[in-house]
């Protein structure tokens, strides 16, 4: 499994179940780019330019922090300060109009005292667009984060944030104002675009696919079919599958649970049980019949996986198949190569940021060796 992120923000990965490089575009970058595109209204760039205006006149003088200081203490208003927005940081721009409204009363009132800044009070108008604009963002902060861990299984839950997009958190609302449904149709028609590509779909089909939490809900009927013949084609061509053999090995000495057998003192035979006769009348039954192809093997592994009942969507997908390699082994493999995928560029961005505080202008004689070790510990020892 090998996976590098590009400074586009792409993710390019090569599962082990893979024959050729696959682009994945992390979904943090895609997400911001679509926030952008909805952003070019020319309502909101003149609401969002007043509001950095605003935020640009508190940064830079300390006496009209110090005067919404007071401001908040006298309207009651929470003692936060204003936030300044990063063109290239997803959600500063959502969280400076944020505290632009939570704070506005208390910035008028400064403002206001100042004849040289009265003109910077936002008007009732941009407000409203801020308003607006913070309804469509809000809901959409929380999936971006969520989505940036590197502790826990990401990539098979963009499918479902997509579909939750477009029925929920992005689906006109009669309450919305039209500003809103505007942004939310743009947004969505944005995401819409890039993740039509089939190459990319297949990719996150598979690893919802693969996912025990999802299979394929949220797969389209018309598309089932083939990721299922996908996954059937993946495993016999690694051929990462145990024989039968290898598998009754493994599990030789096992109880019904999973558990090894406790051994007998010598000279003491086990008594059979009743369940033993009818084991080996069962082996006897599969002795007797024809063998199965490699094809029909993984066919009846793949329709036993469906079978089994969904988990808990809270769960850790990588625990249950810890639990079931052994029943699933080719399945399992083919697991492997696609829920390692990171949905975002997050956790190669925070290796590289702490890259770069190990080696700083007094340690630049480390040698690469000696940085990899340093960077691993840091990323370990927490």
């Amino acid at each position: 499994m090998v996976c590098i992120t590009t400074d586009s923000g792409a993710n390019i990965v090569k599962p082990a179940s893979l024959n050729k490089w696959t682009g994945l575009q992390c979904f943090g970058h895609r997400l911001h780019s679509a926030i952008g595109a909805a952003g070019k209204d020319k309502r909101v760039e003149k609401a969002v330019g007043v509001c950095k205006k605003v935020v640009s006149a508190f940064s830079y003088s300390w006496k009209k922090k110090r005067e919404l200081f007071k401001a908040q203490e006298r309207l009651l208003l929470p003692k936060h300060q204003l936030v300044t927005e990063s063109p290239t940081r997803w959600g500063s721009r959502q969280k400076m109009v944020a505290r632009v409204l939570e704070q506005q009363k208390a910035i008028a009132e400064v403002l206001f005292a100042d004849k040289n800044n009265r003109h910077l009070i936002p008007t009732w108008q941009d407000i409203g667009v801020l308003e607006s604009l913070h309804e469509a963002l809000t809901p959409l902060l929380e999936f971006t984060d969520s989505l940036s861990g590197e502790s826990y299984v990401t990539v098979s839950y963009v499918k479902l944030v997509l579909h939750l997009f477009r029925t929920d958190l992005l689906n006109e609302k009669d309450q919305d104002t039209q500003l809103t449904k505007d942004l939310k149709t743009t947004i969505m028609t944005y995401l819409d675009e890039k993740y039509a590509d089939s190459a990319t779909d297949d990719l996150l089909n598979m690893a919802a696919f693969v996912d025990p939490r999802f299979k394929a809900q949220y797969i389209s009927p018309e598309k089932e079919e083939a990721i299922k013949e996908r996954a059937v084609s993946e495993m016999l061509d690694e051929n990462t599958g145990q024989s039968e053999a290898e598998v009754s090995e493994g599990t030789a000495g096992q109880g019904a649970e999973g558990e090894a057998a406790t051994p007998l003192p010598l000279g003491v035979k086990k008594q059979p049980s009743l369940g033993s006769f009818f084991k080996k009348q069962s082996q006897d039954d599969e002795e007797d019949a024809s063998p199965l192809t490699e094809r029909q093997k993984v066919e009846n592994e793949l329709k036993s996986y469906l079978k089994c009942l969904d988990t808990d969507s809270e769960s850790d997908p990588l625990e249950w198949w810890k639990v079931y390699e052994r029943k699933f082994p080719r399945m399992s493999q083919l697991a492997k190569g696609y829920l390692c995928i990171p949905a975002t560029s997050t956790p190669s961005e925070i290796i590289f940021s702490t890259g770069g505080n190990i080696v700083t202008c007094t340690r630049a004689a480390l040698k690469p060796g000696m940085v990899n070790q340093l960077v691993f510990l840091a990323q370990n020892l927490q």
